[in-house]
């Protein structure tokens, strides 16, 4: 059994729980409230001196972090992970676009509306990212106009990484009604087989 640690309402522990459920994967989830300061926490910074979620402990008490290092482990050798090393480097292509392209911008301006609830002094920063968040959405979009998912016919840990924050994109002011490719991406991802929502708790 493994464990995973992290926030039900993080984009980037949601990625860890829905690849769980399209492999059918067992696990067991704790819980770990960043806002009161569970991550900075002697015994789970034992674990990820970086302090930061999701974290993935295995039965032989190995850690592993970072998302898409989690998700590319635990999807190896199912059909969500490609060995042909040209598409292995396009699913990590699209997986350093959603970290440095598209969550800083995405995610953090969620994170201000949703977690922090907007507050004034942050008002200017959550506008500012805004321009970025859109500039990701539009490169996603050109993608998808010409496949159905983010490498080409094979729905992959790509796909997954970046559907945890687009498809809330919402709660960070964006709208998608411009992006019908990305509308019916998601579409698309929500309608396969063992799809479960960021708050499932199954």
């Amino acid at each position: 059994m493994i464990n995973i640690y992290g926030d039900t309402q993080s984009g980037n522990c949601y990625k860890i729980k829905l690849l769980c459920s399209f492999l059918q994967l067992e696990y067991e989830w704790h819980h770990v409230n960043i806002l009161a300061g569970d991550n900075k926490q002697k015994e789970f910074l034992s674990k990820n001196p970086n302090g930061k979620i999701p974290l993935l402990e295995l039965p032989d008490n190995r850690y592993l972090t970072e998302s898409n290092a989690i998700l590319n482990y635990l999807a190896a050798e199912s059909e969500l992970l490609p060995t042909n090393n040209f598409e292995l480097a396009k699913v990590q292509q699209w997986q350093f676009f959603e970290q440095y392209s598209h969550e800083p911008y995405i995610a953090v301006a969620r994170f201000i509306a949703k977690y922090l609830g907007l507050p004034k002094d942050r008002q200017d920063e959550y506008e500012s990212k805004h321009q970025g968040g859109y500039k990701a959405l539009s490169v996603m979009e050109e993608q998808l106009t010409k496949t159905p998912y983010l490498i080409g016919e094979q729905f992959t840990t790509a796909d997954i990484a970046l559907y945890a924050y687009s498809h809330v994109a919402d709660e960070g002011g964006f709208e998608l009604e411009n992006y019908p490719a990305i509308l019916a991406w998601l579409e698309r991802i929500q309608n396969k087989p063992n799809y479960i929502t960021m708050n499932s708790t199954d």
